[in-house]
């Protein structure tokens, strides 16, 4: 064997990994648009149309994205009147997040989208879920 054989890219999986993900989320681009919403935003709003009110860290853990990333995407929605960020009356440090009524009206406008994506993503159902499995075993190791 070439020692050099673990460098090439087809011997790689998280080069199909990252390769599926870029894709996707192209995909969900004109959806989103139609929305004003970027992926990450809709990451947000997923979130905050199950729970209604969360704090940053808990946010981060359920998206596993660092405050510094975000922040700015917080401000943006709040900028946008979809949720409202205010400091913890017990404790300062935590910042909670809330959905408003506007960011719970949109979840209406977006309730097509999984359904328009899955149209675009040809899988089994069998497979998407092995999948699914597969991929949240890997982020726990992670």
């Amino acid at each position: 064997m070439n020692r050099y054989e673990p460098l090439k890219l087809e011997n790689q999986l998280c080069f199909p990994l990252y390769a599926c993900a870029k894709e996707i989320v192209r995909k969900y681009k004109p959806h989103l648009d139609t929305i004003d919403l970027t992926y990450t935003q809709y990451l947000v709003m997923m979130v905050m149309w199950d729970t209604d009110t969360i704090n940053v860290k808990e946010l981060g853990e359920k998206l596993y994205l660092d405050s510094g990333t975000l922040t700015p995407l917080l401000k943006k929605l709040e900028t946008k009147g979809y949720i409202t960020r205010t400091r913890s009356k017990s404790d300062e440090r935590n910042l909670i997040i809330e959905i408003t009524d506007k960011g719970d009206e949109l979840k209406e406008k977006a309730l097509d989208i999984p359904r328009e994506m899955h149209s675009c993503v040809k899988i089994e159902p069998e497979k998407a879920t092995v999948l699914y499995d597969t991929l949240y075993e890997i982020l726990a190791e992670l």
